[in-house]
């Protein structure tokens, strides 16, 4: 039997203003609960524009707890709707300790808790390590109204063992809150070889595991460091054997709503038993930096 759940996704762009970026994303998870969605996916730290692209200490003024104002908000809406929200934040766990977490949200409005980033980057204008404590919580998976789902954010997204771990644990559904774009010096030479990399290794989840992948980015060119970052957009939902079954623009700010069937997961993980046939005993050497 079919087991039908709409999938919302938030991609927009971002204003300097973090209330004026939370009324906005409010209104948009609004919209997407009155067309149908169930459960609903912000984009990466939507509250503000990317601070990361510069070490600026005022930026942590942008932070809060968790809960806190926008957990609040979101808490509301879910229960109004009866809709399962997934709020990317900047945490501020306690004074010099802060985290880039997802709070989940169940369709009663109650908080089920909270993902904070694992794998935290620092490259050229993605100086997070600057921000964000790497995260101590492990990989989760929630048990909401509408399925079994696990979050991973954004840098995550490139670890194979971060979706393998979480859907261990039954997810049925990975979420990825996201904010990744082309630097524009390199877009011309590299920009498709970028985009195509992040959206293989995504939908590779999906394959491998046999389960529905939902990346959420934004839009926009914001300039806080040298020419700053062209977000890519383009959020998907992938199937169960890493087809894409919805895809937003480059460039638009959308509403992504498309059903998905968990029935399917059960089906396919069945057909293509990948996690049966793990070979258990013999990878201890993943808990190793290399293997000589």
């Amino acid at each position: 039997m079919k087991e039908i759940v709409n999938i919302g996704l938030l991609q927009s762009a971002c204003a300097i203003g973090p209330d004026a970026n939370l009324r906005k994303t409010l209104a948009l998870a609004e919209r997407a609960a009155k067309q149908g969605a169930q459960i609903i996916c912000t984009q990466e730290l939507f509250r503000s524009q990317y601070f990361c692209q510069t070490e600026d200490h005022k930026n942590f003024a942008l932070a809060e707890k968790i809960p806190g104002p926008s957990t609040d908000a979101f808490c509301k809406l879910a229960k109004k709707y009866k809709v399962v929200v997934i709020a990317s934040l900047f945490e501020k766990r306690a004074a010099g300790v802060y985290h880039n977490t997802a709070a989940v949200i169940d369709a009663d409005g109650s908080l089920m808790g909270i993902y904070r980033k694992m794998h935290i980057p620092d490259d050229p204008l993605f100086y997070e390590k600057f921000y964000f404590t790497p995260g101590d919580l492990g990989f989760k998976t929630w048990d909401t109204k509408y399925g079994k789902i696990g979050v991973l954010i954004c840098w995550d997204q490139w670890y194979p063992e971060a979706a393998r771990l979480t859907a261990m644990q039954g997810a049925q559904i990975l979420f990825y809150p996201t904010a990744i774009g082309w630097h524009p010096s390199e877009k011309k030479k590299y920009g498709a070889q970028h985009y195509n990399s992040w959206e293989t290794i995504q939908r590779s989840h999906a394959v491998a595991n046999g389960c529905y992948v939902c990346a959420v980015n934004r839009i926009g060119h914001e300039v806080i460091s040298g020419d700053g970052i062209e977000f890519w957009g383009q959020s998907f939902i992938a199937g169960t054997s890493g087809e894409i079954i919805a895809k937003a623009s480059a460039n638009k700010e959308e509403i992504l709503i498309a059903p998905v069937d968990l029935e399917t997961v059960d089906v396919t993980r069945t057909h293509w038993p990948f996690l049966r046939d793990r070979r258990i005993d013999a990878y201890g050497n993943l808990t190793k930096r290399l293997v000589d």
